[in-house]
């Protein structure tokens, strides 16, 4: 019986941890943009120089055009 009590408190411990910790994440900006992380996917990351922009296969370019039409909706 006595198990159950150091069980409980224990796992109070536990949840207020948790809780200060979304409340800190809250405060500190963590949840105030939720929707760049979303369409971030969209976008290519890589940057070519200018003499490989020539060379540049057709999957980016169509990709690149997928991206176009999505940001026009």
């Amino acid at each position: 019986m006595e198990i159950i009590f150091v069980l409980v408190v224990i796992s109070l411990l536990v949840a207020l941890v948790f809780l200060f910790a979304f409340i800190w994440a809250v405060r500190s900006g963590q949840y105030e943009d939720d929707y760049s992380p979303s369409v971030r996917i969209l976008f290519d990351d890589d940057q070519q120089p200018n003499n490989q922009k020539e060379k540049s296969n057709p999957k980016s370019t169509r990709s690149n055009e997928a991206r176009d039409v999505l940001l026009r909706q």
